[in-house]
């Protein structure tokens, strides 16, 4: 039983990632599909372009609690039941996963920058607040959203091996997860990193980007 319990874990998480809050919430509130305008990527920040604040909130924080809590129920309850370090670090990226490549949405889904902090919390809090920061730091002075996750992602191994535990005393497994995800978000950003060295990126909040909420107005209705 022990053996299955690993295997179990890990798709229990997979099928939490793959819920798509971008598309369930929009869907809940009335929005257009956040795949059908602006990047089409279902991600909070693409819902944003929808002109609702709420929806982009609710996303973000939805995106990053189906990372956050898998890890936590393993981390702190699994090792009664044998699963340690090598299950956590399934269950990280198996999570991660499912948000870049949802069951429930035809294997459709966002970049993962939301999940992936919310993954990184679980593992370590100092960990995850390190990585908050970075984002928040580059958004703040750049206001480029791409560049933030970019950076955030190259420094989230370097952060966890000095700080995510005891210096030098790092759980391999979980490591080598948090650079795999590190490596598929650098994967998924490949569009932004090409638009950024083409100074054709989108500021957060420029009219550019702006100019992708026309699309996304509440779904018509059908008059009676």
């Amino acid at each position: 039983m022990n053996s299955v319990l690993p295997v179990l874990a890990t798709v229990v998480a997979y099928l939490i990632g793959s819920l798509s809050f971008a598309v369930i919430v929009s869907s809940v509130m009335g929005l257009n599909d956040p795949r059908s305008y602006g990047s089409g990527n279902p991600g909070a920040t693409n819902v944003l372009r929808s002109g609702s604040k709420t929806a982009a909130a609710l996303t973000l924080l939805l995106d990053a609690v189906k990372g956050l809590v898998p890890v936590l129920l393993v981390k702190y309850w699994g090792p009664e039941y044998g699963l340690h370090e090598g299950t956590l670090a399934l269950v990280a990226i198996a999570a991660f996963l499912g948000h870049l490549f949802p069951i429930f949405f035809k294997f459709k889904g966002g970049k993962g920058v939301a999940t992936a902090l919310g993954v990184l919390l679980g593992l370590s809090g100092w960990l995850g607040l390190l990585v908050l920061l970075t984002w928040l730091a580059v958004a703040v002075v750049t206001r480029y959203s791409s560049l933030s996750a970019l950076l955030a992602a190259v420094l989230a191994p370097v952060y966890y091996v000095l700080f995510g535990a005891s210096l030098w005393d790092y759980e391999k497994p979980v490591l080598l997860a948090v650079i795999a995800m590190s490596a598929l978000l650098l994967w998924r950003h490949a569009e932004n990193i090409s638009r950024l060295l083409k100074g054709q990126e989108s500021k957060i909040g420029s009219k550019k980007d702006k100019a992708a909420v026309a699309p996304a107005v509440k779904k018509s209705r059908p008059k009676r």
